[in-house]
């Protein structure tokens, strides 16, 4: 007779946590700026996503924007004094420039995407107090921003830009699958589906798990949740639950860590800024392999709490993640690959240059938490 063996994946998990996803904190009794509706709050937690219209000002955005044109500077000035690029297209705006660079070197925009640079425009809308009283309807009073944040750099035609269907939680560590850390995503232009907005899988929270991912989407570092998994392990009709979310400049697209997502392909003509920035509550685990802790933002037993950036900035997020499994120490700053713990939680189901530089002897014992 003959047995089937299933295979186990560190990222497996049998256990769910749904009430985590799905049931609101004790909300606010203090009426305050910036707060959702009730009814908001409800979207939130029912559907796993809330795309709020209209939240920040021109004078509360721009300045992010004038700080990625110093980011694209650096860029190119670096790029031209290595001999990588010949010319510096200073003539170029913010939502082309780049493109240009990359026309040049490809792999530029990963290189700024990966670079960890937090400006202090990002910071200020990062601890915005209206926002973090958004924020605490949803995590509770004492809030923390998360080590994952992200810049992304999605340059049009551009794969590294283009993230297939997956969990945030299936680049985290296991810790993650019981910690609700909700996700803004602001663009910094108005984002649609031309342009690459994103699209998300309304209610696939609700199970509180994990699905299986694969690992590496085309010739990038990404997960991969194929949509015959979420249909099995979540139960999820794609006919009826994908909904597209177009988000003006000024808007912001909020979603948890575990309900299903993609960016669509950036088919236009310019680049689709935006920033990703998440939060939870201090007292729970990042579920970050370890590599790097949260900042504290907001503790209401600290009403003079002033935030400390030094300590979080003084890690370079991106650098300790792929050191953690690079068989290559020895780290170029024009690299233009990227390796992450979270190559080797799931099956390596596609080979390419960064899945080559991993080394996939790496042991993670806190994968196994759960």
């Amino acid at each position: 007779m003959s047995t089937t063996t299933v295979i186990r994946y560190p990222g497996d998990c049998d256990v769910a946590y749904p009430e985590v996803f799905t049931v609101p904190p004790p909300q606010p009794t203090q009426t305050k700026p910036g707060q959702l509706s009730k009814a908001q709050v409800d979207h939130f937690f029912d559907k796993g996503y809330l795309i709020v219209e209209k939240f920040f000002s021109k004078e509360e955005l721009d300045p992010c924007r004038e700080a990625i044109e110093e980011l694209v500077e650096d860029l190119a000035q670096k790029l031209y004094r290595c001999g990588k690029i010949k010319n510096l297209y200073k003539d170029k705006g913010l939502f082309e420039r780049l493109s240009f660079i990359e026309k040049e070197f490809p792999g530029a925009n990963i290189i700024l995407h990966k670079a960890g640079t937090l400006p202090p425009a990002f910071r200020a809308v990062w601890s915005n107090d209206r926002l973090l009283n958004l924020v605490e309807q949803l995590v509770g009073p004492k809030i923390a921003g998360h080590p994952v944040w992200n810049l992304r750099t999605k340059t049009p035609q551009n794969n590294a830009s283009t993230v297939p269907w997956h969990q945030d939680c299936g680049y985290l560590d296991n810790d993650s699958y019981k910690v609700l850390q909700p996700t803004a995503w602001i663009p910094l232009l108005d984002a649609n589906a031309k342009n690459g907005c994103m699209e998300i899988v309304s209610g696939g929270h609700r199970p509180g798990r994990i699905c299986r991912h694969t690992c590496c989407w085309a010739d990038t570092w990404y997960v991969e949740l194929p949509e015959e998994e979420m249909v099995k392990t979540l139960g999820v009709d794609l006919d009826k639950d994908i909904k597209l979310c177009p988000v003006p400049y000024g808007g912001m697209l909020l979603i948890n860590n575990m309900i299903p997502h993609r960016s669509l392909p950036n088919i236009s003509n310019e680049i689709r800024w935006s920033l990703d920035l998440r939060w939870q509550d201090p007292s729970k685990p990042v579920g970050f392999f370890g590599l790097k802790e949260g900042i504290l933002m907001r503790d209401p037993s600290k009403p003079n709490y002033k935030i400390d950036w030094s300590p979080f900035i003084s890690v370079d997020r991106n650098a300790t993640y792929k050191e953690a499994c690079n068989k290559d120490k020895e780290e170029d700053e024009l690299d233009t690959t990227v390796q992450g713990p979270h190559m080797l939680k799931w099956e390596m189901t596609h080979q390419n240059r960064h899945t080559a530089k991993v080394d996939k002897d790496t042991p993670f014992s806190n994968w196994h938490k759960a």
